[in-house]
């Protein structure tokens, strides 16, 4: 199996193209990602070909989905294994790359990729996303902010919203459940400062034609210095939710 061309292939078939440097640093990635997994929880993906696709391509469509200006700060909130956040750096070596998780050993496992494919330009942060959110150094200070496989939107957006700047993008990375994830999600989006600009979708090349959507928001208001709540209390009561069910 040649996963180099196997990663450009799948890379290609999202509508990215990889250079051969490219696809071989996606090569050192994934084989790390497997020999460290056996020893940390990083992925339920095991299989190679299904990596390709369901996380280095899947990562890929955010740079279809949204601009990225050069010099631009992300933030991937909940990183996990560094999807998307590391594979968009890898294409666009240019961004500054915040990569947001709770659990010390994944960044551990991030710096060890990072170090091996000589990345630089890439914050590691062990924080949970609502102490982020209320650090003045972190919050409204990053042009796109997202997120794939952390929570229900609405729970979500609570996390991730109060770390965008004014004018900048959040853009949660999601299934083809995203329709009723935005009503629910409506009226907390609109409290804590953003609007809906577009939904990208995406088929990801594999046997299954998964379906992925990319809500893109634009930050046109500051998030109320009341949000992010504390997180046990942002999964307990998400943002009116209770309100729209009491009105049923």
């Amino acid at each position: 199996m040649d996963m180099r061309n196997l990663f450009a292939e799948k890379a290609k078939a999202v509508g990215v193209k990889l250079t051969p440097a490219q696809a071989a640093q996606f090569e050192v990635y994934l084989e790390l990602l497997l020999k460290r997994n056996e020893e940390v929880n990083l992925t339920a993906v095991t299989d190679p070909e299904e990596a390709a696709v369901k996380h280095f391509a899947d990562s890929l469509t955010l740079l279809r989905a949204v601009e990225l200006k050069p010099g631009a700060k992300l933030c991937d909130v909940g990183t996990g294994a560094g999807f998307p956040g590391l594979p968009v750096k890898i294409l666009r070596p240019d961004l500054e790359v915040t990569l947001l998780d709770s659990t010390n050993k994944r960044l551990v496992f991030l710096r060890e990729v990072c170090d091996a494919l000589r990345l630089s330009g890439v914050t590691l942060l062990h924080k949970r996303a609502e102490e982020a959110g209320r650090d003045s150094k972190l919050r409204e200070r990053f042009d796109v902010v997202t997120a794939r496989a952390v929570a229900n939107l609405n729970i979500l957006a609570e996390y991730c919203v109060p770390l965008v700047k004014m004018k900048g993008v959040f853009a949660p990375m999601k299934g083809p459940g995203l329709s009723e994830e935005l009503e629910a999600a409506e009226k907390a989006l609109e409290t804590l400062g953003c609007n809906l600009r577009r939904v990208e979708t995406f088929t990801l090349p594999d046997k299954e034609s998964s379906a992925r959507n990319i809500a893109v928001f634009q930050k046109t208001r500051f998030t109320p210095k009341e949000y992010p709540r504390h997180g046990g209390t942002i999964v307990k009561k998400p943002l009116f939710l209770e309100k729209k069910e009491d009105a049923q």
